[in-house]
């Protein structure tokens, strides 16, 4: 079972701790990508996601691949040691089973969410149909609001020169994704980094309801709401018998 620790917990240590054999793959096998298409670029539009490759012709190892690749050596360097800052933690609390399968969860749903955004009948969103979507930052961002969700007053120092609790930073990187995904210029990146939050969100909020459970609570209490009303049952007695009270 996962753990929910508390929100007011904090570290004085510099960054979050040892990289664990998963984080170090995980970081490895975009390294050597990078490295890879650095020197081999005529693989980047293959790996990469392309959302018209995806609908048209059914590249659907794209809405993985693509979170391999990345721009440039400040894409990538950010990228980690984000994917270090926030992932150490997380996967100390879940459990590396778990961390594996949300981080590749957020980033594929958030490449899926991508393709799915280029479908709408508006210019800043089809122009992303024939663009080379790349990074890991989908994942990425899942992983900075899965933080936040657990450590909401945890202080992040933004741009490294003040810090803010890290629910409203997620909620500045948030608005800043979506506004900028209305955007000709910002559209393409900022599409998939508003997927990531999404993504998350729904994972980690749908993890912790049983359906069925739901589902049997909302049929009890439809059962109960029809006991009530065919006996006629109120908190101060009878509909008619308003001069009674319950003691």
């Amino acid at each position: 079972m996962r753990r929910y620790p508390s929100t007011y917990a904090s570290s004085f240590s510099f960054g979050p701790g040892p990289i664990s054999t998963a984080l170090k793959a995980l970081i490895g096998l975009n390294v050597v990508m990078f490295v890879i298409t650095t020197f081999v670029q005529s693989v980047v539009p293959y790996l990469g996601l392309v959302p018209a490759l995806v609908l048209h012709q059914f590249w659907l190892w794209q809405l993985a691949t693509y979170m391999c690749l990345h721009g440039g050596i400040f894409h990538i360097v950010f990228n980690m040691l984000a994917l270090w800052m926030f992932g150490t933690e997380l996967e100390r609390m879940w459990g590396t089973r778990y961390f594996l399968k949300f981080y590749l969860v957020t980033g594929i749903g958030a490449g899926a969410l991508t393709v799915v955004f280029s479908l709408l009948p508006f210019g800043f969103a089809q122009q992303i149909q024939h663009s080379i979507v790349i990074g890991a930052s989908g994942a990425i961002y899942g992983l900075l609001l899965a933080y936040a969700l657990y450590f909401p007053d945890r202080p992040i120092y933004m741009y490294f020169v003040f810090p803010i609790p890290a629910k409203i930073f997620v909620a500045i990187m948030g608005a800043i994704a979506f506004f900028s995904s209305l955007s000709e210029a910002g559209g393409v990146a900022n599409a998939t980094h508003l997927g990531g939050l999404v993504v998350a969100y729904v994972f980690l909020k749908g993890a912790r309801m049983d359906p069925l459970a739901e589902l049997k609570y909302r049929y009890l209490k439809w059962k109960i709401n029809r006991v009530r009303k065919k006996f006629d049952v109120y908190s101060g007695g009878r509909a008619d018998d308003w001069d009674r009270r319950v003691h």
